[in-house]
C-alpha cells in the first residue's frame, strides 16, 4: 500500500472515529449507523447536498433545515462540524415543536447539477440525503413502499437519473394532483428493487433508517 493510501485510509478511520464520538453524544446507536455514514469530505458533501431538499436559503446566506425530530439536525451537525463547518440548533417558539438548524457553510449547494456527482459513494450519498430530507415509507404495518418527492421538477428528473444509474428500478415520474398542486412531483422505488434501494441507499435518518431495519430485515 502507497504512503498516500495509508494516510488516506488513517484520515477517513480518524473521521470515522470522531463521527461515532459525536453520535454517541447525542444519544445514536453508532455500532450500525457510524458503519454506513458518509466518511471523506466529498461523500458528506454530496449528502449533505441531498439533504438541503428539506432546506430553505435566507438573504443572508444561511442555510435552515426545520424537523419535528431534532435527532436527524444533531446529526447534520456532527456531518458539518467534521468539513470544518460551524452550525447551531435551537428551537423555534415555546409552543411549536419544530427546530432548526442553521448553517453557513460554504460547500452547500442549491443549484448543483446532481448528475455531475462523479464516484457512485458520491451519488448514493447525495440520494440518500435526498430521501432522509424528502423522502417517505409508511409509518404502520401497512403495504411497504418508499417515495420520494420535490416541487422542483428538474431536480426530481435528476434524481431519477442517478437511482437508475445504480441499477435501482424507478416508477414513473408523476403529479399526483396538478389541481392542488401542480408542482410537486413524485417517484416510486419499484417493489422488487426495494430491497435493493435499502441495501444501497439505506438511511442515516432515525426514523426511516428503522424502517428499513425493520421492514426489510436489512
Amino acid at each position: 500500500m502507497s504512503e498516500n493510501a495509508v494516510v488516506a485510509d488513517n484520515q477517513q478511520g480518524t473521521l470515522r472515529q470522531a463521527q461515532g464520538m459525536g453520535l454517541r453524544q447525542v444519544g445514536w446507536d453508532t455500532s450500525e449507523t457510524t458503519r454506513q455514514t458518509p466518511v471523506t469530505k466529498s461523500e458528506i458533501i454530496a449528502y449533505l447536498n441531498g439533504a438541503i431538499h428539506d432546506a430553505t436559503l435566507n438573504k443572508g446566506n444561511r442555510v435552515r433545515f426545520g424537523q419535528k425530530d431534532i435527532r436527524w439536525l444533531e446529526y447534520l451537525k456532527v456531518l458539518l462540524k467534521n468539513i470544518g463547518c460551524n452550525s447551531w440548533i435551537y428551537k423555534e417558539g415555546r409552543t411549536r415543536n419544530l427546530y432548526v438548524l442553521e448553517t453557513l457553510c460554504k460547500d452547500l449547494d442549491f443549484k448543483l447539477n446532481a448528475t455531475t456527482l462523479k464516484s457512485k459513494r458520491e451519488k448514493m450519498f447525495y440520494i440518500r440525503g435526498f430521501f432522509d430530507a424528502e423522502g417517505g415509507t409508511p409509518v404502520n404495518s401497512g403495504r411497504f413502499y418508499i417515495q420520494l418527492v420535490q416541487k422542483n421538477f428538474g431536480k426530481i428528473k435528476n434524481l431519477k437519473i442517478l437511482i437508475e444509474d445504480l441499477g435501482i428500478n424507478v416508477g414513473k415520474m408523476h403529479n399526483p394532483s396538478r389541481r392542488v398542486n401542480p408542482d410537486y412531483w413524485r417517484i416510486f422505488i419499484r417493489a422488487d428493487s426495494h430491497r435493493k434501494f435499502a441495501e444501497i441507499i439505506n438511511s442515516n435518518h432515525p426514523i426511516k433508517a428503522v424502517a428499513f431495519r425493520e421492514r426489510m430485515k436489512i
